[in-house]
């Protein structure tokens, strides 16, 4: 084999994904056709919310502080920012903002690690920059063009080049080529709106308002600039139609300044597009996340609405989940039958991922007195604490858990980051990518030395 496991896309999911099969033990590739990352400049149009499963992942790795440092916007403790400013948003069910000073306290034992809202372009530079540091190799510039996946390898071509591996995954994107040349099934809905976000340059900005969504006959708009005041501004559309045919094709000002004018009603005049893009709510999901020796991870393996930021983390679970079991089974260290469980677990996330955004989608266009009805009921019950705890804690993934076996309350749940009577926290014993086992003095650890080459023991109290 000339790699282990080839990785199509460099996006946050796909860096994730290398630098935990790097981790743990296996020669990566990483193909991805753009030449360069997003521009740092105009990264925040890019901007992505943090959950708590992503923030839980980034801690256990390492790479928070580094996240935290570059963040656009971050949310510490909860009791923090339930004491700030009483306008503080933390969140939106359908663009109806949630405040922080709503919020509950929470409950004994609750961990939140922090949530925020970071740059696209900076997010990938730290997943990068791990990846390369453990080894991965990144090809930029270098698209997939095509596989022959066989019983026990993959040929991947790039070009005129073939290269052999163990394994395929698939973490390119929405559109993604190893998705559609395998023949994975992804059924789901077609979009019924267009958003268009650009950073752009405008002659007469003061006919628009700026701060928070604007509603308009015909969708809304955003109007924002950056946190030091410098640079031209950035303008977000959504608008109630479906998104032109050509999906491809470079946001022009053409475009969203007609975009602009409709949903705003003024003849506002876009001069120049710095770097735009454009999306759509069509929602579907794979009927499998692996046929054989090809995986789908990310948006590769379900798209929907952009609304609630949950997106790219639901990659980065994937991402966490998926890792560490093929590095295993690659290194012939675990059976086939692991790789079963990234199904089992992560397809049902993904679907109730896709209920709640269709069901912002639904609340965001309906039009007409019922629908304002609906609105107000809603942004009621969000002003209320159980109302606005309740949604944020849905959308911010503190639910999510995995259905395993046993009675115990932690089974199935993230590992809390507790201290230790050693002087460490749980998370300090993650950072290699291996089990991790805490024996509280019942004599585990001996046991566990027949995997000592896979498996760190830990013998201390919390």
């Amino acid at each position: 084999m000339d790699y282990d496991v080839v990785v199509a896309g460099a996006g946050p999911v796909g860096l994730m994904l290398a630098g935990e099969l790097q981790l743990g033990g296996t020669r990566v590739l990483v193909l991805e056709r753009e030449t360069d990352p997003p521009p740092a400049r105009f990264g925040s149009m890019g901007a992505r919310s943090v959950n708590a499963p992503t923030v839980h992942a980034l801690n256990l790795r390492g790479l928070l502080p580094a996240v935290e440092k570059t963040a656009l916007r971050w949310l510490g403790a909860l009791p923090e920012a339930r004491s700030e400013r009483q306008d503080v948003f933390v969140g939106h069910f359908a663009g109806i903002g949630i405040r922080a000073d709503r919020l509950k306290p929470p409950e004994p034992g609750e961990e939140f690690l922090g949530a925020g809202v970071v740059s696209q372009g900076d997010l990938e530079a730290v997943l990068a920059e791990r990846a390369a540091a453990l080894g991965v190799e990144i090809r930029r510039g270098t698209a997939l063009t095509g596989f022959d996946a066989g019983p026990d390898a993959v040929d991947v071509h790039i070009g005129p080049e073939t290269v052999r591996a163990g394994w395929l995954v698939g973490a390119d994107g929405g559109r993604s080529t190893v998705r559609g040349q395998a023949g994975f099934d992804f059924p789901g809905v077609d979009p019924v709106f267009t958003g268009r976000q650009a950073v752009v340059d405008l002659a007469d900005a003061h006919q628009l308002t700026a701060g928070g969504w604007q509603p308009g006959e015909n969708g809304a708009y955003t109007l924002g600039g950056w946190a030091d005041g410098d640079g031209p501004p950035r303008v977000h559309t959504v608008e109630f139609a479906a998104p032109p045919a050509d999906r491809d094709a470079p946001v022009t000002a053409e475009e969203m300044q007609a975009s602009l004018r409709r949903v705003s009603g003024t003849d506002v005049t876009v001069t120049r597009v710095h770097v735009g893009t454009r999306y759509a709510d069509t929602t579907r999901q794979a009927t499998s996340y692996r046929r054989g020796r090809v995986f789908l991870c990310g948006d590769a393996a379900h798209v929907h609405s952009p609304a609630g930021g949950q997106g790219m983390n639901l990659g980065l679970g994937d991402a966490v989940n998926l890792g560490w079991k093929l590095a295993l089974v690659a290194r012939g260290a675990a059976p086939d039958s692991l790789l079963d469980t990234y199904q089992a677990e992560r397809h049902p996330i993904g679907a109730w991922v896709q209920k709640w955004s269709m069901a912002q989608t639904a609340l965001s266009t309906a039009q007409g007195p019922r629908a304002d009805a609906l609105r107000e009921v809603v942004a009621g019950l969000l002003d209320t604490p159980d109302g606005a705890t309740h949604v944020v804690s849905m959308i911010g993934g503190q639910w999510q858990h995995y259905d395993l076996p046993g009675d115990h309350p932690l089974i199935g749940r993230r590992v809390p980051d507790l201290p230790l009577t050693d002087g460490t926290t749980m998370a300090a014993h993650f950072r290699t990518g291996r089990a991790v086992l805490l024996d509280t003095g019942t004599g585990a650890a001996a046991v566990a030395q027949a995997w000592r080459d896979r498996v760190t023991t830990v013998t201390a109290r919390p």
